[in-house]
């Protein structure tokens, strides 16, 4: 599964994205990670990537980002985000991705 985790700037983000991949890792999951700023996932989401998470403080761009990027779209929810809870973002993931 390849995920693009999107926040303002990528820094919060790769927090949640080590705790993804470690628990992917743990589940034997395949999973290709990526973390980085909104509008530089616009410019790269064609990369091969299957669904964008997006950071609770950047969800006000749900919409846009739906009309710029054609690919199934969802906002983590805050409490998983604050916690890092892998399981639960990654299960969001898992259904965005059809996994």
């Amino acid at each position: 599964m390849k995920v693009l985790l999107c926040c303002a700037g990528g820094l919060s983000s790769s927090i949640l994205m080590k705790k993804m991949k470690t628990w992917a890792d743990a589940h034997g999951e395949d999973l290709e990670i990526q973390a980085m700023g909104t509008g530089e996932a616009v410019e790269t989401w064609q990369n091969g990537y299957e669904c964008v998470l997006l950071a609770p403080q950047v969800s006000y761009r749900l919409k846009q980002l739906q009309e710029e990027i054609k690919l199934p779209i969802a906002e983590v929810p805050s409490l998983d985000y604050a916690i890092g809870n892998a399981e639960n973002v990654m299960k969001l993931a898992h259904k965005l991705c059809d996994k």
